[in-house]
């Protein structure tokens, strides 16, 4: 009798943890960035650098811009 409740917690542990993973599972919550918040972050890691940052975001503000005032 004790055997299978350590089995069933063992299990819903298990499954707690298995499901809770950020691969599948639970459904996450997903946040859509903005392509400046993208830039700002990839300028951040490092991959890019401060010209080609100043430029992409120039580049987005403008369209962005004509996007928004037709």
């Amino acid at each position: 009798m004790m055997f299978s409740w350590i089995f069933f917690l063992a299990i819903v542990i298990w499954g707690i943890w298995y499901f809770g993973k950020s691969e599948g599972g639970f459904p996450k919550s997903k946040t859509i960035d903005s392509p400046i918040d993208t830039l700002k972050s990839r300028f951040a890691k490092g991959e890019i650098t401060e010209e080609e940052y100043d430029e992409r975001r120039a580049v987005l503000e403008e369209d962005e811009y004509l996007n928004t005032n037709p």
